[in-house]
């Protein structure tokens, strides 16, 4: 264990280091050293002189901690003096990733933080590394939240995240032979500093029951939810900071607790197990990330979870409306606006509704509106399956009163549809909440629509998709319900934390407004066409590749040139994402390299990265095929080096900082019409990696901004895609007779060339491929692919013109900005102006 240097206190030899309080307004080197001792004996009880990277690394984000909430509070007063309206944006995901960097740079103490860390005898990046990636999330629905709470801070906009403290996350993914294997993720087992625990306000969750019913003293229907089983919500608060601006906001994350500590119940009949186990089940609703929901007991705990965020996250709501209005509800919606992130929070429709009706004894009318009013979803998907469904028997059972306040909403929706559309019975089929069965079921989006004022879309494409195929009806029947509203990144993670080399340079040259103006990258364009900044931006890419290689040598004991073509393909498996495209691309390329070696073909190193669902057994087997490939290829002395295979497990946020700055090509080849938007493409364009992709998602936006000659597009159109799905124009086995190399390619793949001994193991795969009604048209956008490789191949053995075009791409990245994001919801859906 490294020694800390014994440093003087600010307050002189001998002397004790002043109190705490006394320097959370001090950010300079001496006041943070003072604090970090402070933290290490007052809430560690360590010896300063004995302390390890993990004690300081503690202390350090305790200090900064009591610089935050000093600042957090001074925003909620500012909140509560102005009554301004409030924004709720309720999400089951926030992938965060580590907060100390972050937090440096965004209270502006990053340099004196550094200093003081030295001057104690560490380094600051041994220091951040010993923080755990909070397991909040899995992908870009929680990244994508993620930096919407940095973009809200920076703004100033009254919002809060709300959201579950999952106590294990997603899963920590190992490959052991190839395959992926999935262990625990218990990122809070030596808990963490950045949250505060709070005793008040805890909350009552409800589940299962019966409903009476009764007529109130107007004759009105009134329900009553009895014999319920109950968990406490406690919340977590984890606050962000804004970009230099002291306003720091807050996410809060509920975490379940027992309704008492043990049921005396149990005791009475001498039943201590029974008593322990009823506590620990209570409790289980925010254990886990992603229960497996392939069984019922998964669903089940997976509907509670939602639920249990929803329920608790609107009496939070309630109470803090109720504290400036006293006087009703009449302007409830002109206080709160609450942002479904996707389907999972949808819940929240009837939730408030009972809240309302059952409690607050307001009208089905006037509840309903108030509902309208309030509630804004967000679509992340146009993939049917991932659009939830829960079944009539599941839900009532959960949450039998939401079932009676679904149907009812349902009821009035469908006459009001009947209306506009006399006789029109396959509408009605259509635009139900109820999916007929068996068995029946829930169609939890169209209850999103139906219960908001505003439906989005998180790129144009997507957007235009969902008005005119997947929600043509309701975009038919709610004029003007459905909008645009592209997605973005947070600058200040995504290139000055990530990459800050690149960011000094920027700066440099056209000062740091960009930071949070991203427009202004634009004024880089000029530097695109001057050798010297062409070479220093080449030296600052160079660099961060030397340290991913050194990163790859250490996790994988694999040598890869930092001089070769970084290819990068890092995100979620999953078949519509197309690794396996990718990979026969590798396989095509290896095949190609052996029949030509004298031909000129530019060295290259493809990445890959990310985590499939563990009962996904087709894309874990996407996995276990690349690494298989990997093998072979690394391994073939023929090759010389010229092509190289990674898979480096367990992919993070913190990974991602590492692999994002030092890639040369970033892969983003969905089937055209599947992926929504897509963030990681916008991380990479913005650290001057080029695009090879589809025309899916924002691929369509950036390629607009930066140009179609600074990006490779290949493959089919979204309604290309969607033609050759319902009319095959030429069928896989038509593609692999008439086009010998991809023949060959699955070929290879059927002998078991990549699976020695075991020509069973990925005829899976190969069925796959060559089924004619394969959803993902992988072979029919293959040549394409391979052809837009070649483009690749020439492009990048010209390095300067190569240079030249990552310039242009990051100087044309400005729209990408989820500060311009936020803004548009803020003044387009939650009526709130920004400064």
């Amino acid at each position: 264990m490294k020694k800390l240097q014994k440093v003087e206190s600010q307050s002189g030899p001998g002397k004790e280091s002043p109190s705490c309080p006394e320097a959370f307004f001090k950010t300079n080197t001496e006041a943070i050293k003072d604090n970090i001792i402070h933290h290490l004996m007052s809430f560690q009880g360590r010896d300063p002189e004995r302390s390890g990277p993990t004690d300081v690394y503690k202390a350090l984000a305790y200090t900064m901690r009591d610089i935050m909430v000093e600042k957090w509070i001074s925003t909620q007063k500012t909140f509560y003096a102005k009554k301004k309206k409030r924004v709720y944006y309720l999400s089951l995901e926030f992938l965060i990733g580590r907060s100390l960097g972050n937090s440096l740079i965004n209270l502006g103490i990053m340099e004196d933080a550094k200093k003081a860390i030295e001057d104690l005898g560490f380094d600051m990046s041994e220091i951040r590394d010993q923080e755990e990636e909070a397991g909040l999330g899995n992908g870009g629905l929680g990244r994508l939240a993620a930096c919407f709470m940095d973009s809200i801070a920076t703004l100033k906009i009254p919002a809060y995240g709300y959201g579950i403290r999952y106590e294990y996350g997603l899963f920590y993914q190992q490959l052991i032979d190839g395959y992926q294997v999935e262990t625990p993720d218990n990122w809070l087992r030596y808990g963490t500093p950045w949250e505060f625990e709070r005793r008040v306000p805890v909350f009552p969750v409800r589940f299962y029951g019966n409903v009476s019913g009764y007529l109130d003293d107007n004759g009105r229907y009134r329900a009553k939810w009895v014999n319920t089983t109950d968990v406490m919500a406690m919340p977590c608060d984890i606050l962000v900071p804004g970009y230099r601006n002291d306003h720091v906001i807050n996410m809060r994350l509920w975490t379940a607790r027992a309704s008492r500590e043990l049921d005396l119940g149990f005791f009475s009949q001498g039943d201590y197990i029974s008593a322990v186990q009823s506590k620990v089940s209570s409790e289980t609703i925010s254990k886990v990330l992603y229960p497996p929901d392939h069984n019922l007991a998964g669903q089940e705990l997976r509907l509670k979870q939602q639920y249990f965020f929803v329920a608790a996250t609107l009496q939070d709501v309630m109470r803090r409306f109720k504290k400036n209005n006293r006087d009703g509800f009449d302007k409830f919606s002109e206080s709160v606006a609450v942002q479904l992130n996707d389907t999972h929070p949808s819940i929240a429709i009837p939730e408030l509704m009972r809240m309302l009706l059952d409690i607050e004894g307001l009208t089905w009318e006037k509840a309903w509106d108030i509902c309208v009013k309030t509630f804004a979803y967000t679509n992340h998907t146009l993939m049917s399956e991932a659009l939830e469904k829960w079944t009539v028997d599941l839900l009532g059972r959960v949450l039998p009163r939401h079932l009676e306040i679904i149907y009812e909403i349902n009821r009035r929706f469908l006459e009001a549809v009947a209306q506009c559309y006399p006789g029109d019975i396959n509408r009605l089929r259509n635009m139900s909440i109820i999916e007929e069965g068996p068995p029946k079921k829930i169609r939890m989006a169209h209850l999103a629509i139906i219960g908001s004022h505003s439906v989005n879309g998180v790129a144009a494409l997507h957007t235009r998709l969902l008005k005119d195929r997947l929600f043509h009806d309701f975009h038919q029947f709610y004029p003007g319900r459905f909008n645009s509203k592209t997605n973005g990144i947070t600058p200040r993670r995504w290139l000055l934390h990530a990459n800050p080399e690149l960011a000094a340079l920027i700066g440099e040259c056209i000062g740091d407004g960009w930071i949070t103006d991203l427009a202004q990258l634009r004024r880089l364009e000029p530097h695109a066409d001057d050798p010297d900044f062409r070479r220093r931006w080449r030296e600052v890419k160079r660099a961060n590749k030397v340290r991913l290689a050194g990163y790859v040598k250490d996790l994988c004991s694999l040598t890869i040139d930092p001089d070769s073509m970084f290819d990068v393909q890092v995100k979620r498996i999953h078949e519509y994402k197309r690794q396996l495209l990718n990979a026969l691309h590798v396989i095509y390329l290896y095949h190609r390299i052996l029949r030509n070696s004298d031909e000129v073909i530019a060295p290259r190193t493809v990445i890959f990265a990310g985590k499939a669902a563990p009962s996904y057994w087709r894309a874990k087997l996407i996995i276990k095929l690349i690494t298989s490939i990997a093998d072979v290829i690394n391994n073939d002395p023929r090759i010389l080096g010229r092509l190289k295979v990674v898979f480096l497990p367990n992919y993070t946020v913190s990974q991602a900082e590492k692999i994002i700055p030092a890639a040369d090509l970033s892969e983003q080849i969905s089937t055209a019409g599947t992926e929504a938007s897509g963030t990681g493409n916008m991380k990479f364009a913005l650290n001057g990696a080029l695009t090879i992709g589809t025309l899916d998602g924002a691929n369509i936006e950036i390629r607009e901004e930066v140009g179609e000659d600074n990006i490779f597009i290949f493959g089919m159109t979204a309604e290309e895609a969607e033609y050759e799905r319902l009319n095959v124009s030429r069928t896989p086995l038509q593609i692999c007779q008439a086009n010998a190399e991809v023949g060959d390619v699955i070929e290879s793949l059927r002998n078991g060339c990549f699976s020695p001994g075991n020509r069973e193991l990925f005829m899976p795969l190969v069925d796959s491929l060559m089924n004619q009604y394969d959803p993902y048209l992988l072979l029919l956008d293959l040549e394409s692919y391979i052809h837009c490789q070649h483009r690749v191949n020439a492009a990048f053995l010209e390095p300067e013109n190569w240079t030249r075009m990552a310039i242009l791409n990051v100087a044309r990245m400005g729209k990408f900005s989820t500060d311009r994001t936020i803004r548009e919801y803020s003044e387009e859906i939650w009526g709130i102006p920004v400064a």
